[in-house]
């Protein structure tokens, strides 16, 4: 999996190794949800989801030409996500902790240089290329991204694939939201 700059800026390509994607090797970026039984009440192998800052979208994404590389890496403040495959095809997703950063009115003349300020107001700090992790996912799972939980993806060797996609309806069309980045080393 390779990592590179934008076209304009020197290019520096950073190769990483997929890690299967588990609940243990996942749970600093969210949640890996397996099938479990019906009629099983709610727990903590449950997506522990946060839709409450808009109204949730869930839907059927058509994805083509994905192929092993990114140069940008974005993350959603106000939601968790949910990314999985139909038909539990392989897939990868790169990924960074959440970095958005908590600021109270008194302290905002005091944010440290390295925060960013987003255009809806809130705070993170971007990730360094030797923060991104790549995971391969397969199988009947999905993935929820915990809140702010940078990612890049999916991205798989299909020429297409379709992902059921659990976010807000504006997640995508709100400047505010979504926020990207050049990777670069």
């Amino acid at each position: 999996m390779d990592i590179s700059s934008a076209k304009n800026s020197p290019t520096t390509q950073v190769k990483l190794k997929p890690v299967e994607a588990t609940p243990e090797t996942f749970e600093d970026y969210g949640q890996i949800i397996e099938s479990s039984k019906d009629g099983e009440e709610f727990g903590p192998r449950d997506a522990q989801l946060d839709l409450s800052k808009g109204v949730p979208r869930f839907y059927i994404m058509r994805l083509t030409e994905r192929k092993l590389k990114f140069s940008t890496i974005t993350h959603h403040a106000s939601v968790t996500q949910c990314l999985g495959a139909i038909g539990g095809g392989v897939w990868f997703l790169g990924v960074a902790r959440p970095s958005i950063v908590e600021v109270d009115a008194s302290e905002h003349g005091r944010v440290k240089h390295h925060v960013v300020k987003s255009h809806c107001g809130h705070f993170y700090v971007l990730p360094e290329v030797n923060d991104v992790q790549v995971f391969k996912v397969e199988g009947p799972k999905f993935l929820k991204l915990h809140r702010g939980t940078w990612h890049a993806g999916p991205l798989f060797l299909d020429e297409t694939m379709d992902f059921y996609n659990l976010e807000l309806s504006n997640t995508n069309v709100s400047v505010e939201i979504w926020i990207g980045f050049e990777l670069r080393r």
